[in-house]
Order: structure tokens, then sequence, then C-alpha cells
């Protein structure tokens, strides 16, 4: 896979990985690229999902901000709808420890109290603005972006991955099962158990865990037709043993509710994940 960006930061290894002959995942190339990335976060968080837009990104129909200047932005490009920025369908942002040292720390510490991920030695991975097209929501997509964050992580030799992970909505009482899951099944233990801000926090175990049968709730919100689902990439982290901090955040300005996704790589044992790093 060809990691390669504008950012300085970037990595750049001499293959490319490609799915079907047309999907390719790499870091992207140039500020083309870059935009393309923003309209189509814009495209899925406002369009799709209700995001309130700041006015610059109303005017611009762009998706930024300051974390993006000095994040790695991978991308999945579809070559058979063109080249460059007229291919990119799926993006993640990366931003590592040693980056964000330089810079004013990470996005996720705007929600959540990440003291105890920080206290983790050597290198960390905040994941983060993730989307991908409609139509691209498949499973061939996400494979390439597992593949990317993979490869990714093993040339950084990362520790730990983290971030942000939004349910659509922010009707807690709605949300009330699948965040009693989370939190009963899947809370970080006290070592890695980052925190929403106090002013921001919002109590995940709103049900007693006896009236929670986690195999229902995993297929209750599996479904297209449940009232809130549990997304897809928080399911996807689940399957790789993540954990959850404890207690979610209200982002109204996204139309979302946040929890705190850990994921510590070299407790990753699921073939869902090792899958898609190549170590050849």
């Amino acid at each position: 896979m060809i990691m390669q960006s504008r950012s300085p930061h970037a990595i750049e290894q001499p293959r490319s990985e490609r799915a079907g002959g047309n999907l390719e995942v790499r870091l992207a190339r140039t500020a083309e690229e870059i935009d393309a990335a923003q309209a189509l976060r814009y495209s899925v968080f406002v369009e799709e999902m209700g995001a309130t837009p700041s006015a610059e990104a109303l005017r611009t129909r762009r998706d930024r901000d300051r974390y993006d200047d000095y994040c790695d932005h991978l991308l999945v490009l579809d070559h058979s709808r063109g080249t460059g920025a007229a291919a990119v369908v799926g993006t993640y942002r990366l931003l590592r420890r040693s980056v964000a040292d330089r810079h004013g720390g990470f996005y996720t510490q705007t929600e959540f109290d990440i003291a105890p991920l920080l206290a983790v030695e050597g290198e960390l991975l905040e994941l983060g603005r993730s989307c991908v097209a409609a139509g691209y929501r498949n499973r061939p997509s996400m494979q390439m972006l597992w593949r990317g964050i993979g490869e990714y992580s093993l040339h950084y030799d990362i520790k730990l991955m983290f971030g942000c992970a939004s349910l659509p909505g922010t009707d807690i009482a709605e949300l009330a099962p699948a965040l009693t899951y989370l939190h009963h099944f899947h809370l970080a233990p006290p070592a890695l158990r980052a925190r929403a801000l106090p002013d921001r926090y919002v109590a995940m175990d709103i049900l007693k865990p006896e009236d929670i049968d986690a195999a229902a709730v995993v297929e209750q919100f599996a479904g297209r037709a449940a009232i809130a689902a549990l997304p897809p990439l928080i399911k996807g982290y689940l399957r790789l043993g993540a954990l959850i901090g404890e207690g979610a955040v209200i982002d109204r300005e996204f139309n979302t509710t946040d929890v705190c996704i850990i994921v510590v790589t070299d407790r990753i044992t699921d073939k869902y994940f090792n899958h898609y790093i190549r170590t050849t």
C-alpha cells in the first residue's frame, strides 16, 4: 500500500492495495485529495446525518477543522470514477501522538479525559472523521480502510488506538439500550478508562444490566429498521475487542451521541482485524 501525503508525517511505501481492480487504499497525496475527503465528510455529516454546519462550512461545503492541517488522511479510491480527488469514496483521519504533541493535542480531548490513555508508553493513534460515500458502505470498502489502518499501525508500531465513535441522534432515551449495552459489556478497565469531561458527561448505565440481553441488543441494533441503530463502525470496533470509555457526550453540532473507543493493538486476537494486516 502506498502511504503518501502532503504531510511531512506521512509514510511512503512502494506498493498499493486494490480490491477487484478498482478500489485502492492509501494516504492522501495532494491538497486536492484532502479537499475531496472534506467534501465527502460534509456530504455525509451535514447532508445525510443532519450536522449543523458553520457559516464557513456552509459556504465551502467542506467539513474542516484545525486538526486537518497536520493529520494524515487515509483514503479509499474507486478508480472507475476517475483519478485523484474524483475517485475518493471513503476516508479516515489519523493522528499520532508524536504529531499531536507538537500541535496542541487530540480532537478526542475536546470531549473526553484521556489521561489514562496518554499514560500508555509508545505511539498512540487517534482515529476520527470516518465516513464512506453512499453506495460504498459495504464489506470491500471497510476491508480496505481496515487494511490501511493495519499497515499504518504496523509501520509506526502503534500501541493503542482510540477516538470518538458516534451513535446517530441525541435522544438518550432512544439510545439507552445501546449505551447500556456498551457500558455493561465493553467498559474499559480502570487503567484505560477514558471518561467524558465533567461538563459534558452523560451516564451510559441507564438501564439495569439484567434488563440487557447482549445477543438481543446486537441483533436489534443490526437492523436498519431499528430506531437507534448501533452503527456498523462501532460494531466493527467491537469485533476488534474494543473497549469503551465511561460516559457519553452529546454532540449537538453533529447531531450525534459520542462514546470513546479504545483498542489495545497487542491484545487484538480477532481474525477480523489480523486478516487485513499485511505481514509480508
